[in-house]
């Protein structure tokens, strides 16, 4: 049913449709709606046999998920920017113990200086932590994923980050295609766990092991991720038979046919992307874009395929590895480590700064041109770098850099 509606509402509609039965939450934002939503569905009994848990933090939240999903229990949960790095032992645990969990992540910055707006650096503190980690472009894609991620999660017993842009999607209005209660039963069995605490036939989970394990324990984690390199698109196909449109998979290309400068991006930065390459391709301009979906795995053989034709390979980033520079192209250049093309890294839209269409024309134009530096800040003010490292230098008693830089914003801002 087409429905205008709330990115954060319509994620809450799509997690009751997929039955759970427990949900951990606790507020923080940008994630706080979602949770809201489905406790409103248990309370007015749309969502029956699910019992909704406040809990007092974080860690609680995946805490309390780790034990009811050994239990035997569908488990959902949501979280954000710290809460995720607050969670984070628990996150590594979920992963090792191989629990089907399903979390949302609201996508948002990590402090110092306190932020709350968007970009994917919670996101990428837990990338290497065992999770699958799927990125939604749109809210409709966001509803979606959600449905194929308890799917995707319980037919390989690992854990499944749904990843949305805090604000962007979650809090952005728009027409979303809410599937009915018989769709997603017909898409999504109930759930049979692979491990069940079971009073009559115990036994240890999350034992200590030592050396001579160990490594073989992580290998099969690893494994796990690669057997969802062919699980992620062959779901995506189910899905699309059933619901009758495409959704997820592992990566998304637009316009490559025939794209010398092709742009790499995750998350609802594509959409703006998209704007910029049809507007430059009516132009005459080679250029093209691919959104990955599944940032973990990672689908090195098929962002290869993609860019197969490409020249320059422009990696728009909303996250920060500082002394590197970006963690996705890092990644995208494993993907073309056998074909010597530049793969250059921008870094924009960090804490939830605008990333225009003009800014984003002027990189791509400048990647084909071969006048990109390997990594550019978008839209960087270097004037305030500069007056701020130049105090640092001067002074051994500067302050605090970020009220520093705030303050000159604002004299700035004052002498205007």
């Amino acid at each position: 049913m087409l429905k205008q509606v709330e990115g954060s509402r319509a994620v809450a509609e799509a997690i009751g449709l997929c039955r759970p039965e427990v949900v951990c939450a606790y507020p923080i934002t940008p994630q706080t709606h979602i949770v809201e939503g489905v406790g409103e569905l248990v309370k007015s009994g749309a969502l029956e046999n699910c019992e909704f848990i406040n809990v007092e933090s974080e860690f609680a939240a995946l805490s309390v998920a780790i034990g009811a999903s050994a239990a035997g229990a569908r488990a959902y949960t949501a979280t954000a920017s710290q809460g995720l790095l607050f969670m984070a032992e628990a996150v590594y645990n979920a992963a090792g113990l191989g629990l089907p969990i399903v979390m949302t992540v609201g996508n948002r910055a990590i402090g110092a200086p306190i932020n709350i707006w968007n970009d994917h650096t919670d996101a990428m503190s837990m990338k290497d932590a065992g999770w699958i980690q799927l990125f939604a472009e749109t809210n409709q894609e966001a509803v979606d994923l959600h449905i194929q991620a308890f799917r995707l999660a319980e037919e390989l017993s690992c854990p499944v980050m749904v990843c949305m842009d805090g604000f962007i999607l979650t809090h952005a209005y728009e027409r979303v295609d809410i599937p009915t209660q018989a769709e997603v039963d017909a898409f999504l069995p109930p759930y049979e766990p692979v491990q069940v605490l079971d009073p009559a036939d115990p036994y240890s989970i999350g034992a200590m092991v030592g050396p001579e394990a160990f490594t073989e324990v992580r290998y099969l984690a690893h494994e796990k991720q690669l057997q969802a390199l062919s699980l992620i698109p062959e779901i995506a196909e189910v899905f699309e038979n059933v619901f009758g449109r495409a959704s997820g998979g592992l990566v998304h290309p637009y316009r490559i046919e025939g794209a010398k400068t092709v742009v790499v991006a995750l998350g609802s930065v594509n959409g703006t992307i998209k704007e910029v390459v049809d507007a430059m391709r009516d132009e005459g301009a080679a250029v093209g874009s691919v959104g990955i979906c599944s940032f973990r795995p990672f689908p090195l053989r098929h962002l290869k395929t993609a860019l197969a034709e490409a020249e320059h390979v422009v990696v728009i980033e909303k996250s920060l590895a500082p002394g590197l520079g970006g963690v996705v192209a890092s990644n995208v250049r494993m993907a073309l480590r056998e074909a010597p093309l530049p793969v250059y890294t921008v870094i924009a839209g960090l804490g939830g700064r605008p990333i225009t269409t003009g800014s984003l024309r002027r990189v791509f134009e400048d990647a084909a041109a071969g006048r990109l530096p390997d990594v550019r800040f978008l839209d960087l003010d270097e004037t305030v770098v500069a007056n701020e490292m130049a105090r640092a230098r001067e002074t051994r008693r500067s302050g605090p850099t970020a009220e520093n830089i705030l303050r000159t914003l604002g004299s700035a801002a004052a002498g205007d």
